[in-house]
């Protein structure tokens, strides 16, 4: 992935085998959208050039769940896949890896342990993203349930230092709703770091995407709103062409 073109990438968030949304990110809020690899090969076939997967029994649990899911997607698509949700070690990391998971996606590992990013980056320079989710202006881990009190864009430029290759910022404030980004702490991100940043949360319409290219977003992952929808991908992509 490059600061030179923007993508608007198709999220695949997995609980229980099933594709779901949820609401800022919270359990119980759940709407199903059916077969992980029917979503999957639906997003590719309408021109996604790379799939976020969300491995999110694995991100409230603390350990990896929705293997069989994830392994059949990656035997059913042929573009990049990023995943994250319950990798919490070098282990799980460069096993996914070595079994073609093009980036991995750090989140609460990256808080509690830096030099994770760091090791794993030695080896794997292009295959690492951290994850920084922020709730009320500071950055939470544990399925967003547990605030750390750090600032977004000076946690993006510490694992900028560590190696990360990538930085994906998701607003929890929005997440879910449909009621439209907020691109002022994406812009800070931006401003922050050298490495590509990818936005996430609150994405209702293209003027949304728009938006958050414009202010310097190499990439916006999106859920419900295609779910629901909202857009077509071949439209959104067509916007920011």
């Amino acid at each position: 992935m490059t600061k030179d073109a923007f993508e608007v990438i198709p999220a695949v968030d997995l609980k229980d085998g099933e594709v779901v949304q949820l609401v800022q990110g919270e359990r119980g809020t759940e709407t199903g959208y059916g077969d992980p690899v029917t979503a999957a090969t639906r997003w590719v076939d309408a021109g996604a050039e790379t799939l976020h997967l969300v491995d999110l029994d694995g991100a409230f649990e603390g350990e990896r769940g929705n293997a069989d899911a994830i392994d059949a997607i990656l035997d059913a698509v042929d573009v990049p896949v990023q995943l994250g949700g319950g990798i919490r070690t070098d282990e799980d990391a460069l096993e996914l890896l070595d079994t073609g998971v093009d980036r991995v996606i750090l989140g609460t590992a990256a808080l509690e342990e830096p030099e994770l990013v760091e090791r794993v980056s030695a080896t794997n320079p292009d295959g690492l993203l951290v994850s920084l989710d922020a709730k009320g202006g500071e950055v939470v881990v544990s399925g967003w349930t547990e605030g750390t009190g750090l600032d977004p864009a000076a946690a993006a430029g510490r694992y900028e230092d560590l190696g990360a290759a990538g930085i994906l910022f998701t607003d929890v404030d929005v997440e879910g709703q449909k009621a439209g980004v907020r691109t002022g702490t994406v812009e800070e991100i931006v401003e922050a770091v050298d490495i590509p940043v990818i936005a996430s949360g609150g994405v209702a319409s293209i003027e949304d995407i728009a938006a958050l290219k414009d202010v310097g977003a190499t990439a916006v992952v999106v859920g419900t709103a295609l779910y629901e929808g909202a857009f077509t991908l071949e439209a959104a992509k067509h916007a920011v062409e």
